[in-house]
C-alpha cells in the first residue's frame, strides 16, 4: 500500500452533491485510499465542498473542512470546485439543474444518475462537449462493475452485436430467494425490504424501470446511438410465481430479469423482462444482489463481467475511478463517440420479436379445456413443444395449473393468443408469460 505521496501537481478540487450512502462512501474511500489514488492518478483528489439537505443528519463518513451548501446548484457555482459529483438522483429537478449549471460553467461532472442519463443523456453529452467539460458516469450502470469503460475502451475495436445483463440486484435477490426457498414473490419482497435490498416503494425495481434506464445507457454506448429510453420494452417480475420457478428448475432453467439489447435486421431491440435461461449458462449462476453484463463483439466473442451492482462501496469505487481519470487528464466522449455522431436509434418493434415462450395457465379441471387453449394457439400459428399439468382435483371445475412451452413464435401472435385465452370461461386468471432465452 502507498503510505504517502508527494507531488507538485495541484489537487483536483471536487464538490459532492448528495451525502447518502454513496456520497458518504466516496468520502470514506478518498479518506482511506487518498495517497494510493494520488499515486495512480498523478495528483491528489481533494473534496472542497459538499451539499445535502440536512447538515445535522448523522452520516457514516469522515469529518472534513469542506464548505457546506444547502443548495446543490450553488455548490456548482463555487469558484474553487473544478468537478461536480452528482449523487442526488432523479431524471429532472435539482439533479439536472446541478449538472447543467456545472457544464455551462465548463466544470467536469461525475454522476451516478441513470434516470437522468436515460432521459436526457444525448443533450447532456452535447452540452459537455460544447463547453469542453468532461462527463463521466461509470457508477450509473452496475455499480462497481466497470462495464462502461470496457465498452468505451476495451472493446473499441469491436462491432458489438448484443448486450445481455442482470442489471437490478433487488430483482435478482428476490428471484434467487424464490428459487432457493420455494416462497412466493410477495413474501420474499417483504424480506428484501426488511434487509434494505428493496425500497419501501419497490416499483422502480420490481417493475423493471431501473434496469431499463441502465439498458438505455448501455445501448447508446454499445451501438453508438442516441439514448432512447422510450424504445425499451419493459416488464417486471411481479407475475413470476413460485410454481414458475419450480417448473423452470425441473426443466433445466432458471428465471432471471434480463436486460437485452441486440442488433437485428429490423433495427436494435431493447427489452427488459423475466427470462428462462438454461441452468448451465454462466448468467444463470449470478445470484443474490449481484449484477452481470455479457457483451458480444465480432472480434472478441463473448465477455462477461460480474460483481456488486449497487451499494455504498461498489458505487463509490466507480465514482472515484471516474474522478481519477479526470485527475489524470484521461477523458473520452461520454457515449463513446462525439454526441453529434450518435445515430438516431432505429428500434426493432417488440411485436416482431421471435422466440420461445413459457405459458402458465390456471384453469378449471374439466374436459375440453386444453382443446380450447390449443385451438387458440393453432389459430395464431403457435405450436407447442411440451405441456405439463400440475395437480388434479377430486372435484370437477376446481383450479389446476397447466404449463406450456412453445416452439418459436412471433411476439405479436403470442400477445393475441394470450388475450384470447384470458377470455376463455375455463381460464381463471390471466395467463403468465415468460420468454425463453437460450443465451
Amino acid at each position: 500500500m502507498v503510505k504517502a505521496y508527494v507531488t507538485s501537481a495541484p489537487p483536483l478540487k471536487v464538490g459532492i452533491a448528495g451525502l447518502g450512502v454513496v456520497g458518504a462512501g466516496v468520502l470514506r474511500l478518498l479518506d482511506q485510499h487518498g495517497a494510493m489514488i494520488a499515486a495512480r492518478a498523478g495528483r491528489p483528489i481533494k473534496v472542497v465542498a459538499v451539499s445535502a439537505r440536512d447538515k445535522r443528519k448523522k452520516r457514516d463518513m469522515p469529518k472534513g473542512s469542506w464548505r457546506w451548501y444547502a443548495d446543490a446548484v450553488e455548490l456548482a457555482k463555487d469558484p474553487e470546485v473544478e468537478v461536480v459529483v452528482e449523487l442526488i438522483g432523479g431524471a429532472d429537478g435539482k439533479a439536472r439543474a446541478l449538472v447543467e449549471t456545472a457544464l455551462k460553467l465548463g466544470k467536469g461532472v461525475v454522476t451516478a444518475n441513470k434516470a437522468m442519463l436515460a432521459m436526457h443523456g444525448a443533450k447532456i453529452a452535447a452540452m459537455a462537449e460544447l463547453k469542453q467539460a468532461p462527463l463521466a458516469f461509470e457508477a450509473a450502470v452496475t455499480g462497481g462493475i466497470p462495464i462502461l469503460k470496457a465498452l468505451r475502451e476495451g472493446l473499441i475495436g469491436n462491432r458489438v452485436e448484443r448486450i445481455t445483463g442482470i442489471l437490478n440486484g433487488t430483482c435478482n435477490y428476490i428471484l434467487t430467494e424464490m428459487r432457493e426457498t420455494g416462497r412466493d414473490f410477495a413474501e420474499v419482497l417483504k424480506e428484501a425490504q426488511k434487509l434494505g435490498y428493496a425500497e419501501a416503494d419497490p416499483s422502480f425495481d420490481v417493475d423493471g424501470v431501473d434496469a431499463a434506464h441502465k439498458l438505455a445507457v448501455l445501448t447508446s454506448l454499445a451501438f453508438n446511438t442516441q439514448v432512447n429510453f422510450s424504445a425499451v420494452h419493459v416488464e417486471g417480475i411481479r407475475h413470476v410465481s413460485a410454481i414458475d420457478i419450480a417448473f423452470a428448475k425441473e426443466f433445466g432453467y432458471r428465471i432471471k430479469l434480463l436486460a437485452i439489447a441486440r442488433r437485428t435486421p429490423r433495427g436494435i431491440e431493447q427489452r427488459v423482462h423475466p427470462c428462462m435461461v438454461p441452468a448451465d449458462t454462466p448468467i444463470a449462476h449470478v445470484d443474490g444482489v449481484f449484477n452481470a453484463v455479457a457483451a458480444e463483439g465480432d472480434y472478441v466473442g463473448r465477455v462477461m463481467f460480474e460483481g456488486r451492482g449497487a451499494g455504498s462501496n461498489p458505487t463509490a469505487s466507480a465514482v472515484v475511478a471516474d474522478l481519477a481519470d479526470l485527475a489524470a487528464g484521461r477523458s473520452a466522449p461520454a457515449f463513446g463517440v462525439p454526441a453529434a455522431k450518435l445515430q438516431p436509434l432505429k428500434a426493432a418493434a417488440m411485436a416482431d420479436h421471435v422466440g420461445r415462450y413459457y405459458i402458465r395457465l390456471i384453469v378449471r379441471d374439466q374436459p375440453g379445456v386444453l382443446a380450447d387453449v390449443s385451438a387458440v394457439l393453432r389459430d395464431e400459428k403457435i405450436s407447442i413443444e411440451s405441456l405439463v399439468q400440475r395437480g388434479r382435483s377430486e372435484a370437477e371445475n376446481q383450479p389446476v395449473a397447466v404449463m406450456l412451452i412453445s416452439h418459436e413464435a412471433r411476439e405479436a401472435d403470442m400477445a393475441r393468443a394470450m388475450k384470447r385465452i384470458a377470455k376463455l370461461r375455463s381460464v381463471l386468471q390471466p395467463p403468465a408469460l415468460i420468454r425463453i432465452e437460450q443465451q
